[in-house]
């Protein structure tokens, strides 16, 4: 399998969020991204670029739906 070649945003993004879990443990979110690493990218831009690296095959992610009652 031939691994696709990620640009200097991607891998930049794909360090933090493998460092951030290495640390912690716990799923990664665009927000403790922003809030933690000074990469200078918007939490919306993360999240398009966390995407694309889900469509690469180098993130999976883990969404967790909630419901509420009244």
């Amino acid at each position: 399998m031939i691994t696709p070649t990620l640009d200097s945003r991607k891998h930049t993004v794909l360090e933090a969020i493998v460092d951030c879990y290495n640390r912690t443990a716990e799923p990664v979110s665009s927000q403790k991204i922003v809030r933690d690493y000074d990469m200078g990218l918007s939490a919306a831009t993360l999240r398009n670029t966390m995407a694309d690296l889900e469509e690469l095959g180098y993130l999976t992610s883990k969404v967790i739906a909630s419901t509420s009652t009244a």
